[in-house]
């Protein structure tokens, strides 16, 4: 049930946000973003990759990671990087961004897979979602589309994450297909936190804050 209900959460709660916040001043998400690719990242490494090396061939492991890490640059050159914190407000336009919704759609699906027998996963996910709900919210209420589609964008994007859990609880006959699809996961996943902490400072400088939120993150993914 938690892996239903906790996705969905995080996007309302994201959505919460923008519809209360001021809007004279904008949200500084980098810190958060640092925050969330790191843990994203640590809970993966600690928890994911070790138990599909445990249970599947080591080649096929590496070729499914690398096929999730393509995977995701491909949906990214449609969703303009959205998943890791880069949607650009001048870019919102009065036609029903297609590419950004089906993107935005199948990587959210994707990370359903692996909650279902991963707590600290769940809560990777959690914290990744908030952010970017947050950043595809403000996106589409500065566009010019019609309030029914904007909900309509939200609630199916919330909705695919659930998907996922519920596909792998279907698929869950064959274990063996459920690791290979996590491993598929795995890939999305090192490749958007890496991006995430790559992309979260300004003009790349060296930021005490940022390092701080990577240390405590890895450090809560550790013990927690």
């Amino acid at each position: 049930m938690i892996s239903f209900l906790a996705p969905i959460l995080s996007v309302v709660f994201g959505v919460t946000i923008v519809l209360l916040y001021s809007k004279s001043k904008p949200l500084n998400l980098k810190l958060f973003l640092a925050f969330s690719g790191a843990f994203l990242l640590s809970t993966t490494i600690f928890e994911l990759l070790p138990e599909v090396y445990t249970n599947l061939q080591t080649k096929k492991i590496g070729l499914f990671i690398m096929g999730g890490i393509l995977l995701q640059i491909l949906l990214e050159f449609y969703s303009k990087g959205a998943e890791h914190g880069h949607l650009h407000q001048h870019d919102a336009k009065s036609v029903f961004p297609w590419f950004l919704f089906t993107s935005l759609g199948i990587h959210a699906f994707f990370e359903g897979f692996p909650l279902k027998d991963h707590h600290n996963i769940i809560i990777g996910v959690v914290i990744h979602k908030i952010p970017i709900a947050i950043l595809i919210t403000t996106y589409l209420l500065k566009s010019k589309l019609p309030k029914s589609q904007i909900v309509l964008f939200l609630i199916i994007f919330t909705l695919m994450t659930p998907l996922g859990s519920i596909s792998a609880e279907l698929l869950s006959i064959s274990q063996t297909l459920i690791y290979s699809v996590n491993a598929i996961v795995i890939g999305m996943f090192l490749h958007i936190s890496t991006t995430i902490l790559f992309e979260s400072s300004e003009g790349h400088h060296f930021n005490l804050n940022k390092i701080l939120m990577i240390i405590g993150a890895v450090i809560l993914a550790y013990f927690i």
